[in-house]
């Protein structure tokens, strides 16, 4: 039995404004963990309404490892950065099966709020 997929896609990427206050960053990450025991070769292919998809290639997963990747944040080898409050979808492709997940913390409120998902994998 296969732990994990080798193609995750998550939908609904809209990297939330900041908010007022300084002490909390609002962000969206993307999780990963691979359960075999070969290291996966991983892509991020950001696909947008109104522009052409941006693919970053350069990401390593050891075997029996965890990796979380904030979207907020400079990535890839040439700094790629999402836009605030740009819709887009991210296709998470690996050469083995992951699992993965994707979050979100908006903290434009005072309650703020944060969520996981689980997306659609092949």
């Amino acid at each position: 039995m296969s732990k994990g997929k080798k193609n995750w896609v998550f939908c609904d990427g809209y990297l939330p404004p900041h908010g007022d206050n300084p002490d909390f960053e609002g962000h969206e990450a993307l999780m990963m963990t691979n359960l075999t025991k070969k290291g996966a070769k991983i892509s991020l292919t950001f696909i947008f309404e109104d522009k052409e998809p941006v693919c970053i290639e350069d990401i390593s997963l050891d075997a029996m490892r965890t990796t979380c990747i904030r979207l907020d944040h400079p990535m890839g080898k040439d700094g790629f950065t999402l836009g605030e409050s740009e819709q887009y979808t991210v296709w998470v492709k690996s050469s083995v099966p992951i699992c993965a997940c994707f979050g979100r913390l908006d903290v434009r409120q005072v309650n703020m709020s944060y969520y996981s998902v689980e997306g659609y994998s092949f």
